[in-house]
């Protein structure tokens, strides 16, 4: 799919009174990077929940991969990948075994092998497969995570904070998989703590007291501040003025 493959305009989510989100509207283009970043309480939690059909907006719209995240929920669960901060792994299984219930879930039946062996290859597990998932390091959970998100070929992944608590050079290896699954087509949307990994973003929007502040490229979300201020600067600055 070329072009846009999320739309979002004017979303906006309400829990009484208080305005979670407010009127937020942004694209995604296909086979972005695009990061969803603000403090804790900006609204970025409850914007994913709702592009991922699990929440549904108070108004306004959203279409991810085609379908209409409010009359088309579970369309769109079928159309998107997730990869929590938890990781979401089974330790008592094998890296096999994971990946297999996870294809099992996703219905692959015949397909599964393949994308299993797949999903090794391109997560460089190979030689992992019968290590049980308890025993394994925080970057190899990390990529076996991201290859059970994969395994029903998405168009849209959702990564959660996907490298916190992970080492330097495992972050390294891990966005080096994110470049190339861009490359074959996956569009991917990221929160992130880590200023250093939104600079090398394609485009993000950050998000405050549930209202969008910015949205483009890293250097054209910089120069919207007015001032020579790095990412990491915003965001504290955003942070301190919901506290």
């Amino acid at each position: 799919m070329e072009g846009v493959v999320v739309e979002v305009r004017d979303l906006a989510k309400h829990f009484g009174s208080v305005k979670a989100v407010d009127g937020v509207t942004f694209e995604i283009r296909s086979r972005e990077i695009f990061g969803i970043l603000g403090p804790n309480g900006s609204g970025k939690t409850t914007t994913i929940r709702m592009l991922c059909g699990l929440l549904k907006p108070t108004s306004g719209t959203a279409i991810v991969a085609g379908a209409d995240v409010a009359a088309q929920p579970e369309r769109v669960k079928h159309s998107i990948g997730y990869m929590s901060q938890a990781f979401g792994l089974y330790g008592d299984l094998t890296v096999e075994e994971n990946l297999r219930f996870y294809g099992g879930v996703y219905g692959l039946d015949a397909a599964l092998d393949g994308r299993i062996a797949w999903a090794k290859e391109r997560m460089m597990l190979g030689e992992l497969g019968g290590r049980l998932a308890a025993k394994l390091s925080g970057g190899q959970r990390q990529r076996l995570a991201l290859g059970c998100s994969l395994l029903h070929q998405p168009l849209v992944l959702f990564l959660d904070e996907p490298t916190a608590g992970v080492d330097p050079g495992a972050r390294r290896l891990f966005w080096q998989i994110i470049r190339g699954l861009c490359a074959d087509g996956t569009t991917i949307i990221v929160t992130t703590h880590y200023m250093d990994e939104a600079e090398r973003f394609d485009r993000l929007a950050f998000l405050s007291r549930g209202r969008l502040t910015a949205v483009g490229t890293p250097t054209e979300v910089k120069r919207s501040f007015g001032e020579d201020l790095s990412l990491e600067d915003i965001f504290v600055q955003l942070q301190q003025s919901e506290s």
